[in-house]
């Protein structure tokens, strides 16, 4: 692995300028690297940062991964990770031609880095740095501890998608308020309206009530606002206070509360273990928003790579290869999702309705298909419009936005079901749905959405710890709860039960269709299934795990197509 040399370099600030000509903000220092095939190999189980701490799985996948290699050459073109600076790495093979469009696209992935409020708890630090003084400490603690250290890591590791990241974002992102802002929103949001059921009257005198007292004193309103409010509602000081109590511990993920609570972490002889498990979250946080953005992400990088490369007068003579290069990269699959080609795709899209003054309240009153087909306002506001919704969304909020009927139609996407045909004894794929609510509800499946579990504070105070996992329509994957509930044993140092739902029972029926010897598949069947669901107790005790049904739960009974 080696700097790329002053030529390519020239190429690269070449097109960093014409980058930000065209709008895309990004610090101006950056690091590009040429690496090998075996470079990248060795860099991909650390997830491309050479200074990412040691641990023995990483071995493993470089293993894995020159066996793959050896069966599946494949030549990647790029990577680009998120540091400060923005670190990227670059196939040895790639001519000058290839590197201008991908220098294109990995600015675009770094302007996405370090503007969207996804990864704003990302942009203080070098993460590289940080991961270099923790290596050194890991690699210290291991000279010392041996392979205790590895298993520390991995009960970590087996809980770190578990950690508090929306809460993390929060405080990055909110800006800093007053103990007495908290208090009014704890007064108007819960107090007035939850505990009090204030009618709608009373709640919008009380805020007209709190403007005439700013109003009269900028300074001290707020003093004398809760001044009558507490002679109104003696009780509400105490109220308030328990719930900044309650509203600081729920605020803790699992990770953070083993690490607050747990008497055997806390033990002098045990305490070496606190900041390794420390060093684990914090890099699963860092990496939290890439796999939540990937559609984004990717769609981003791929919708200027397009955009610049074919404005730049570099290429000329090259434009058959970009043309075989753009659309092996940004075909859309027949069966499955390409990030690249769907992320991109609603970027041109959105950009197009944006610039034709389609998302307006104009637009939107329109009933009749053909106005609505013709309807032109003109209004250029397209590029103001992407870099809007660059700056602000995940993937769930662009896709859940921007994937319409319009959009499916426009680009021939449908839902693939599969089938057996049992004359030819193959399986066949066919067209399941043209639907957009059926082609977003897809794409939602695919994305990440780590399970909600929570600490159950009251059914943890005997010293045992009650996870309680909110059941949202998919179950636990079993084969993991018994060695992640064995490490959770080991950091809390107690018992550990954990609460969650199973499917307890599955009628059905096999459907038959009039086409000799074509049986539907169990995807079809499955509309057809009530699904009774029961919440049961695991309990992990001495590394010995048990369960009991708790009560039967609901029946779940997914909507007929």
């Amino acid at each position: 692995m080696e700097l790329i040399d002053q030529h390519t370099k020239k190429i690269m600030e070449g097109c960093k300028e014409r980058a930000r000509e065209a709008g895309l903000e990004f610090q101006d220092e950056s690091l590009e690297y040429i690496v090998t095939n075996r470079d990248l190999i060795e860099l991909t189980p650390k997830l491309m940062i050479p200074t990412l701490y040691d641990y023995w799985v990483h071995d493993v996948e470089v293993l894995k991964e020159k066996g793959r290699y050896e069966l599946y050459p494949s030549n990647p073109y790029e990577t680009v990770i998120n540091t400060r600076p923005a670190i990227s790495y670059y196939n040895d093979n790639n001519p000058d031609w290839m590197n201008v469009m991908i220098f294109y696209h990995v600015l675009a992935h770094i302007d996405f880095f370090q503007n969207n409020l996804y990864f704003r708890h990302t942009w203080e630090y070098d993460f590289t740095g940080r991961a270099l003084s923790d290596k050194r400490m890991i690699a210290k603690f291991r000279s010392e501890k041996g392979r205790w250290l590895d298993y520390v890591i991995e009960f970590a590791r087996s809980i770190d998608n578990l950690v508090g990241y929306h809460n993390e974002l929060a405080n990055w992102s909110r800006p800093p308020v007053t103990k007495k802002s908290k208090m009014l929103d704890f007064y108007f949001d819960e107090f007035l309206q939850t505990l009090k059921q204030t009618r709608i009257n009373d709640y919008i005198k009380e805020i007209e009530r709190y403007n005439d007292c700013i109003k009269n004193d900028k300074d001290h309103g707020e003093k004398a606002f809760f001044a009558e409010v507490l002679r109104k509602y003696p009780e509400f000081d105490a109220i308030y206070k328990k719930s900044l109590e309650e509203g600081n511990h729920q605020r803790l993920d699992l990770v953070q509360h083993i690490l607050e609570y747990s008497d055997f972490l806390n033990k002098e002889e045990n305490r070496w273990m606190k900041p390794v498990i420390e060093v684990v979250r914090k890099t699963s946080l860092f990496f939290q928003p890439q796999i939540r953005t990937k559609i984004m992400n990717e769609g981003w990088a791929s919708y200027w790579h397009e955009k610049l490369f074919l404005q730049d007068d570099r290429i000329e003579g090259h434009e058959v290869d970009f043309a075989r290069t753009h659309a092996f990269v940004t075909s859309l699959p027949r069966v499955g999702m390409n990030p690249y080609a769907l992320g991109m795709r609603i970027f041109h899209y959105i950009e197009e309705l944006a610039n034709k003054g389609k998302y307006s309240i104009e637009f939107k009153r329109l009933r009749d298909a053909r106005e609505r087909e013709k309807f032109d306002a003109n209004t250029g506001t397209g590029q103001a419009f992407v870099y809007n919704v660059r700056e602000n969304l995940n993937d769930f909020m662009f896709i859940n936005t921007f994937v319409d009927q319009d959009f499916i139609t426009r680009n021939n996407l449908f839902v693939a079901g599969k089938r057996l045909n049992q004359n030819k004894g193959v399986w066949e794929y066919y067209v399941k749905s043209r639907k957009a609510k059926d082609y977003r509800q897809m794409l939602f499946d695919s994305l990440y959405h780590p399970p909600h579990i929570t600490i159950d504070p009251e059914k943890s105070k005997n010293g045992d710890l009650y996870l309680y996992h909110h059941f949202e329509g998919k179950p636990l994957v079993k084969e993991f709860i018994t060695n992640t509930m064995i490490g959770i044993e080991y950091l809390w140092g107690a018992a550990v039960k954990l609460e969650t739902s199973e499917v307890e029972k599955v009628e059905s029926k096999q459907i038959r269709i009039p086409i000799p010897g074509m049986t539907l598949p169990s995807e079809e069947a499955d509309k057809q299934m009530d699904i009774k669901w029961a919440r049961v107790l695991y309990t992990m005790k001495n590394r010995k795990l048990s369960k009991v049904t708790l009560t039967n739960s609901h029946v779940h009974k997914p909507a007929a197509s």
